[in-house]
């Protein structure tokens, strides 16, 4: 018999186009693949001759390949695609519904007896393949060695995920379809203040008319009819036609800023077919007359919002991610929808055949113009430019006291935005800005400081947490059931920064607990991914990835330019990952969106 695929759903042979890899003869090795194989095989145990095919294992992991050469990995590869359907019949045991019968006929052995506490269980990290106790390693799945891995995992493992699953040339995620299966409502486009037509989106409401393409029509040519709004997700609505008053099995989602929807009275200023029911003079006059309907200017509006002040070329300074405390010289390569694609000028420290560059938006705290960094004190890593060393800071904004450095503080963890810690002003710069530790990191020299503005939503004043029963993450050593703060600033004869100094204030947002968005993935900023408002705390919203884990998690403010309404990517033309694990009917291919 030949050798098959080990993964779960898989057993491919080497007949049907992948290619083999068998288990790395370094036990290290060995057993971290195997650890990847038991993520879906929990009770499975890998032997010499087991193999995992190519499509377990993303791109980065392969040799550049020759044209009539073989597949290769490259040393230390490890398989991070790995996707468990769910099966009704037994719950994602593993059964003959969803075990390919390859793998049933198999042998599995049993689980190896392990005579050892579980504190001193070795384990290998998922990403790097360090060694260590399992009582030493990170987050609950005791998965990896530090949150670095952790997050590095995270954007290999969405990024190889979604190139598996991608099968056709173009595929759109169906909104409607999640919406409608989340039982969710989606924010609204007036909560996002960077979003298009977001002052104009009150316009916008259940119960107007519209003029739409009549798909129900069997007709040689194309026709329209008119159709009512009946629910609103973003940049989606979700259409009637005129006929169907008390029907919903013929409801249709539709995007509003695609150019489909057209105001009433539309087809006959430019002469398009309106087919409409008998004594359609009456109808129209009863039903239509003084009814709600698109904006006249609704799209000029939409362009209007499309149009910004960015070039490609231009030179901006922005945030080093390999070295967050200070800033890099970048060009714009790229602009879409007001996201930009910022490739670092100094690529002397990017992996061999790559490109280091950095998504943001036009308005992300994280971006400069060029001359920033100097201006203000900041750290910039440009051999070039002569940095302005030893000013005095000057307040010219607020009344009173301000920050001062060793003022204590509770932050958002730059690393891990899911985590709120305890931390110190290290030192204050020019223009409201102030470099940020977290307390107990194993830095020393100020690397892992942060830059955050006084207006900042990512600084807070202490018990912040405490009073709206958030956990805090205290510095090592310290017990979080057990910490306060009262106690720690008398053992680091600190003082903490006046909590009117902070930016929690808020006017009050349109966001609440369970609404759908479109959010970035901060970790790997390149990634748009479907997304949940998990808690709203003042002016801070918790954002949970659908379909991840809740240690990715991340706090934003409620104007972060890194969330985004339902429809935005779609609006937009940019990716939009969806959620591990969904099945095809989420998913609307290219051929489909055409029709």
């Amino acid at each position: 018999m030949p050798y098959h695929c080990v993964a779960y759903g898989c057993g491919k042979t080497a007949e049907e186009g992948v290619t083999l890899f068998k288990f790395p003869k370094d036990p290290e090795e060995f057993r971290k693949w195997e650890k990847q194989v038991q993520r879906t095989r929990s009770q499975w145990v890998a032997t010499p001759n087991s193999h995992l095919c190519s499509e377990h294992f993303g791109k980065e992991y392969f040799e550049p390949r020759p044209p009539a050469g073989p597949l290769k990995l490259k040393p230390g590869a490890a398989p991070t695609v790995f996707v468990r359907p769910v099966c009704s019949s037994c719950s994602g045991v593993g059964c003959n519904n969803c075990v390919p019968a390859i793998q049933r006929r198999g042998i599995t052995a049993e689980p190896r007896e392990h005579n050892v506490s579980v504190g001193s269980i070795i384990v290998v990290c998922e990403m790097c393949g360090t060694t260590g106790t399992i009582g030493t390693f990170f987050s609950k799945t005791k998965r990896f060695c530090s949150i670095s891995c952790s997050r590095s995992y995270s954007s290999n493992s969405k990024k190889s995920s979604i190139l598996a699953r991608l099968q056709v040339r173009k595929r759109c995620f169906n909104w409607g379809t999640y919406l409608d299966s989340e039982t969710s409502l989606a924010a609204s486009v007036s909560c996002f203040r960077h979003a298009p037509l977001c002052a104009q989106w009150d316009d916008i409401e259940v119960g107007m008319k519209v003029e739409v393409l009549n798909t129900n029509a069997v007709l040689p040519s194309k026709v329209y009819w008119i159709a009512t709004v009946i629910q609103i997700a973003g940049y989606k609505a979700l259409l009637r036609y005129e006929g169907f008053e008390h029907d919903s099995s013929h409801d249709f989602w539709c995007s509003l800023v695609s150019g489909e929807l057209k105001p009433i009275g539309w087809c006959a200023m430019t002469s398009k077919l309106l087919v409409p029911p008998q004594d359609w003079k009456e109808y129209l006059m009863k039903r239509l007359v003084g009814a709600n309907t698109l904006p006249v200017d609704f799209y000029l509006k939409l362009a209007e919002y499309m149009k910004t002040s960015f070039r490609t070329g231009m030179r901006v300074e922005v945030v080093d991610p390999k070295h967050v405390s200070r800033t890099r010289v970048a060009v714009i390569d790229t602009i879409i929808g007001g996201r930009l694609r910022l490739v670092y000028a100094d690529q002397s420290d990017a992996l061999p055949n790559t490109v280091s560059d950095f998504w943001c938006h036009i308005w992300s705290p994280l971006l400069h113009p060029l001359g920033w960094s100097s201006r203000v004190g900041h750290d910039i890593k440009a051999p070039d430019c002569q940095l302005l060393c030893d000013l005095q800071p000057r307040f010219v904004y607020m009344e009173g006291s301000f920050f001062e450095k060793g003022m204590k503080l509770e932050a958002i963890d730059p690393l891990n935005l899911g985590s709120i810690c305890v931390a110190t002003v290290h030192k204050v710069l020019l223009d409201g800005y102030l470099m940020v530790g977290i307390d107990g990191t194993a830095s020393n020299n100020g690397s892992d400081w942060f830059c955050y503005h006084a207006s900042s939503h990512a600084i807070l004043p202490v018990d912040f947490c405490k009073k709206n029963s958030i956990p805090l993450t205290v510095p090592q050593g310290y017990d979080s059931q057990s910490f306060t703060w009262d106690t720690y600033l008398k053992q680091t004869k600190a003082k903490p920064a006046p909590a009117r100094l902070f930016n929690t204030d808020y006017q009050g947002h349109g966001f609440s607990a369970n609404m759908k968005l479109e959010a970035v993935d901060l970790m790997e900023p390149r990634l748009i991914c479907v997304a949940t408002v998990k808690r709203c705390v003042g002016r801070l919203l918790l954002i949970h990835f659908d379909g991840w884990e809740d240690e990715f998690d991340q706090w934003v403010d409620h104007q972060s330019p890194d969330i985004y309404p339902v429809g935005w990517c779609d609006l937009m033309g940019y990716q939009l990952q969806s959620p591990p694990g969904l099945g095809n009917h989420f998913i609307l291919t290219e051929k489909f969106l055409e029709l």
